[in-house]
């Protein structure tokens, strides 16, 4: 039986255990919440600890391993460019459409002063909210041990990227040297997560439980809620923002580009691997939209192995899901930090189950969210998951036609213009 699986069968036996224990007064009752909370909140511990090791060190690894800029060249320039602009698009229209969908969806006061006694008393609703000048000073850490060890993960990546571009400009073998360190990092923490995620059945069964006692049907509705929102978010920045772009800014018409990114999409949301619809892209935008060589041979390896558009959709939504919850109420300052630092972390996204919702956690953090319903997340994140993972491919795709319009070679002209 696959983790997916059986992640998902411990969250219906968690909801359906905590629905039958909801309104109880017993000794039993009370003996089962109180047996699995320290459980549920091990396993959310457990997933914690790894988060500044291995988000750090995947971002120095991949920004610091990097070419230098001019043997990148400016295919290379433009894609990074390119990365940050639909990411930002991604994560604004997740911020924007997913506060107003799930406006919609609320719990009454009791449940939410229910969640609201679960989470933790640094985050509970006690942080106060940052001004704006607040905010940006804050980006700049004084201190970026001080602010790993207060789990400041904006202001902390920010130094993790500035590092990473640093040490591009060191002399090659010590380069080599500092990267080989932050490479046995990454791979310590890969092991680890994946080690911590095998028993994610058990953490999410014991995070289940107390959860819908405390919530009771509502806690079912509001998955499907969440499940909806994320789905319709993505189809509707697919269809809105990123075959438009390959329409308008890429100059191919809607017809060829649907043909060329079906079998990807296809691929894509069956196995909810962006690398695994790699070969489908090559062969598209090679022999249906007939794009440059370079296209192919740097932009497609590249943009399948670290842009996500669809994470940043999932992350804000998700966080906004949770925020609302725990009942916790979001400032403009908040909101733009959520944004902010879902479009960085994006990049850092590891490949394994449930990697998303793991990358969810600095997120959180920044925003001062409880972060104990990540654990409700990973046991529905296989639907929200593939149109996360078929809004990857066509973003991908999307933006492969957009810079081949500065790349010389190959018959796209002549292959647009004949369509």
């Amino acid at each position: 039986m696959s983790l997916t699986l059986q992640v998902l069968l411990a969250l219906l036996a968690g909801l359906g255990l905590g629905l039958g224990l909801s309104g109880s007064d017993s000794a039993s009752a009370a003996t089962v919440l109180s047996t699995l909370g320290p459980i549920g909140t091990l396993f959310i511990n457990a997933i914690r600890m790894t988060v500044i090791p291995l988000v750090t060190a995947t971002l120095i690894v991949g920004v610091g391993s990097a070419p230098s800029p001019q043997a990148v060249g400016r295919l290379g320039a433009r894609s990074l460019v390119t990365f940050v602009v639909v990411l930002a698009a991604a994560s604004a229209v997740g911020v924007v459409f997913g506060s107003w969908l799930l406006g919609a969806f609320s719990f009454d006061a009791a449940t939410v002063e229910a969640m609201r006694a679960t989470a933790s008393s640094d985050v509970a609703g006690g942080a106060s909210v940052p001004t704006l000048g607040e905010w940006i000073v804050g980006l700049v850490p004084v201190n970026p041990i001080k602010a790993a060890a207060d789990g400041a993960m904006l202001p902390l990546i920010l130094f993790s990227v500035c590092f990473a571009a640093a040490l591009t400009r060191v002399r090659e073998e010590r380069r080599a040297a500092v990267l080989r360190v932050f490479e046995g990092i990454q791979d310590a923490s890969l092991v680890l997560v994946r080690a911590i995620l095998a028993l994610a059945p058990i953490g999410v069964f014991a995070l289940a439980v107390p959860l819908a006692a405390k919530l009771g049907l509502a806690a079912a509705g509001a998955l499907v809620v969440y499940i909806s929102v994320v789905s319709s978010i993505c189809l509707g920045f697919m269809a809105f923002v990123l075959y438009p772009a390959a329409v308008l800014l890429g100059k191919v018409p809607l017809r060829r580009f649907a043909e060329a990114a079906l079998p990807a999409q296809g691929i894509a949301f069956s196995s909810r691997s962006s690398l695994a619809a790699l070969p489908a892209m090559l062969d598209s935008v090679r022999d249906t939209l007939k794009l440059p060589p370079t296209i192919g041979s740097f932009f497609i390896p590249l943009a399948a192995s670290m842009f996500r558009a669809g994470a940043g959709i999932g992350q804000t939504v998700g966080v906004l899901f949770i925020a609302k919850l725990y009942g916790v109420d979001l400032g403009t300052a908040q909101l733009a930090t959520i944004a902010v630092t879902s479009v960085i972390t994006s990049f850092s996204v590891p490949g394994v189950p449930g990697g998303s919702i793991l990358v969810m956690i600095p997120v959180l953090m920044s925003a001062g969210i409880p972060i104990e319903g990540i654990g409700i997340l990973l046991g529905v994140d296989t639907i929200p998951d593939m149109f996360r993972t078929t809004t990857n491919v066509t973003g991908h795709m999307a933006a492969a036609t957009v810079l081949a319009r500065g790349e010389g070679g190959g018959d796209r002209a002549v292959g647009a213009t004949a369509a």
